[in-house]
């Protein structure tokens, strides 16, 4: 099962090597991995998807706390909250088919952020399905260059 993992930390440098290093010792993947500074710059907030069950999450958590610069560790799967992952994506086009990707990228509310001759460089940020979605759309196109930022989310409410 997919589990988003909320990580606060001191904001400290090798903290992230140390955790990546949690996960590799113990050989657990993670599928994404975000990193930012919180509202208190002596914090950062580390956003982690992983699979596994319950237990495993349970292990992985237990193990985050034990590292000296963890403050708090908060599985967001099963909590109400917001996720949002960001893609810039250059697509081909030709004076034919640009008319038909603006019309996709306004479809999925994405914007055009760079704009040559036989290229457009798009930037949608949403969920993975919105995402998904106009990545399938586009690929026929033709995709050159793409990247992804992973996952980050956020509890809803108050905490």
């Amino acid at each position: 099962m997919r589990h988003v993992l909320s990580v606060v930390v001191e904001n400290k440098p090798g903290v992230l090597a140390r955790i990546s290093g949690l996960f590799s010792r113990r050989g657990f993947n993670i599928d994404s991995l975000a990193v930012g500074p919180t509202e208190d710059p002596a914090y950062s907030r580390i956003t982690l998807v992983v699979q596994g069950d319950d237990m495993i999450i349970e292990q992985i958590s237990k193990q985050l706390y034990k590292l000296i610069d963890t403050y708090k560790v908060i599985d967001l799967t099963k909590i109400n909250h917001v996720e949002r992952e960001m893609v810039l994506v250059k697509v081909n086009i030709t004076s034919t088919t640009r008319s038909e990707v603006i019309e996709i990228v306004n479809i999925f509310r994405a914007k055009i952020i760079d704009v040559s001759e036989k290229t457009l460089v798009i930037e949608i940020t949403g969920d993975q399905s919105k995402i998904n979605g106009l990545l399938k759309m586009l690929k026929k196109y033709g995709i050159t260059e793409m990247v992804r930022t992973g996952s980050i989310a956020m509890q809803r409410g108050l905490n």
